[in-house]
């Protein structure tokens, strides 16, 4: 009689991700697989970044790196009160690097020399610095990291494409237009993190920006409009992209209701009914999609 062998049951291990917050006053996201816990971006306060890691029962005590792409303090505010302290792996460029050792240099001046070396170059020597060239793939644990240069008005800003065994998430945020490069890249996303900072008349009409931060916000090397980021969206869209996130809304400058609006028509005259549309926040973390 032939044999008979139980059957094994292969157990899913499923990749948690969640939004912290996203805005023009902090951003960052969070990414977990079976061996890897990823922050994308450390822009809120460190004390900040532990409350909302622990509003989805997760500690900065337990991150396995966190990504950098690009120096604006929006990005980067957290990121040495929690890297230096839990002795966490920062992945980053060389520009990003030295644009964010100048970002807090005047910070650190201020304070006394931490073991003999002053706060450049405790920055440099004490964190524990991961460095990559814009193009460049490896790998944290179970995620393979794709990272793409992107067009904004930082020292050498990038893009990301994590691909897990659940699903690729992609990251396009802060950048003037969308290049070829940026839609060849993000267009394996599954789940993709994309701006759409500002409502083009309201940025226009607001009393509070100065004309030349207008310009800046409008050119080439500065954010997307809900517009603009309409048109990524049509021209990168694919029946495997299935969580679309609009992020980096402006406060002054745009609406919730606008920028939903204006990315819900546009995935309905494209027939991309299967994407699920959802807006990050500034003040609350979304809430954490599993696959």
């Amino acid at each position: 009689m032939p044999a008979h062998f139980p059957a094994v049951t292969v157990q899913r291990v499923s990749v948690k991700f969640t939004i912290l917050g996203s805005g023009s006053s902090g951003n960052c996201a969070y990414l977990e697989t079976a061996e890897a816990r990823v922050l994308v971006d450390a822009g809120f306060s460190p004390r900040q970044i532990r409350q909302r890691l622990a509003s989805i029962g997760r500690t900065p005590e337990n991150l396995t790196a966190i990504l950098i792409t690009h120096e604006h303090s929006d990005h980067i505010s957290g990121l040495l009160g929690i890297a230096d302290k839990f002795h966490i792996p920062v992945y980053c460029n060389r520009g990003t690097q030295d644009g964010t050792v100048w970002a807090f240099k005047t910070k650190w001046a201020k304070k006394p020399a931490l073991d003999g070396l002053d706060g450049t170059e405790h920055l440099k020597q004490k964190i524990d610095w991961r460095l990559f060239e814009n193009g460049a793939a490896f790998e944290i644990g179970d995620v393979g990291i794709e990272t793409f240069s992107i067009p904004h008005d930082a020292q050498d800003p990038v893009g990301f494409l994590l691909r897990t065994a659940a699903g690729n998430f992609g990251f396009a945020t802060d950048l003037g237009h969308v290049t070829k490069l940026v839609l060849d890249r993000i267009r394996a996303a599954n789940v993709l993190v994309l701006e759409s900072n500002h409502d083009v008349k309201m940025l226009q009409d607001c009393p509070r920006r100065a004309w030349s931060l207008k310009q800046r916000i409008l050119g080439r090397h500065g954010h997307l409009s809900n517009e603009a980021a309409a048109e990524a969206a049509a021209q990168i869209m694919s029946a495997e992209l299935r969580h679309l996130y609009l992020a980096h809304l402006s406060r002054e400058c745009n609406k919730p209701e606008l920028a939903q609006h204006v990315m819900a028509e546009q995935l309905h005259h494209i027939g991309a009914t299967h994407v699920r549309l959802q807006l990050a926040a500034q003040e609350v973390p979304c809430a954490t999609l599993e696959l």
